[in-house]
């Protein structure tokens, strides 16, 4: 009888080039609205904790004396914004456990990777481009396309498939405030001696 090990090997064989690039230049799953508007508080708090002294993101005369209208948030939290949350990253992983796949491309690429051995996952690129600077009170959504998926790739943590994904922020009149490219790779990890 085959090892759980063996199986997963002979399934990343079964995994063909269509199967995976059959999603790409899809929508990757619907867009992800920001539970909460940005806020002074929460600027504050990635501020301190990046140990980030830029006045404008934390004083209002300041930002004032620039040009602008109050405070700003750092160009680089746009995602925080759009985060789902620790319940719903449990539930998404709990889902998984089980084998339930939710009815978007980007959930049904990650659970036949998943079928395949490749369960484990690292960040390896983000590209952002900023086009409008993050106030108070805004609210973001962000939407996702699936870019490219290039692989298998022998990698020094395994086996694996880079996947990038395309996302754009926009405020509440649709207007861009950031573009980005952000690559990750879907890996089956290295036996250990």
């Amino acid at each position: 009888m085959p090892t759980l090990e063996e199986s997963q090997r002979g399934a990343a064989h079964a995994l063909s080039a269509e199967d995976l690039q059959r999603f790409v230049g899809t929508v990757a799953e619907p867009p992800r609205v920001a539970r909460y508007a940005v806020s002074e508080a929460m600027i504050r708090n990635w501020a301190e904790a990046l140990d980030d002294r830029n006045p404008v993101y934390v004083d209002d005369a300041a930002a004032q004396e620039t040009g602008r209208s109050g405070v700003i948030a750092p160009p680089a939290m746009v995602s925080t914004w759009i985060m789902s949350g620790y319940r719903r990253w449990r539930e998404v992983q709990r889902a998984r456990r089980d084998g339930v796949v939710e009815e978007t491309p980007y959930s049904e690429l990650l659970f036949l990777l998943d079928k395949a051995g490749y369960t484990s996952v690292v960040a390896t690129e983000l590209e952002q481009h900023y086009e409008r600077e993050l106030t108070v009170g805004m609210h973001v959504t962000c939407h996702y396309t699936i870019d490219s998926i290039v692989g298998p790739k022998k990698t020094g943590l395994g086996e694996g498939y880079f996947i990038t994904l395309g996302k754009r922020y926009e405020d509440a009149e649709q207007a861009t405030i950031t573009t980005e490219q952000f690559t990750l790779l879907r890996f089956r990890p290295k036996e250990t001696a």
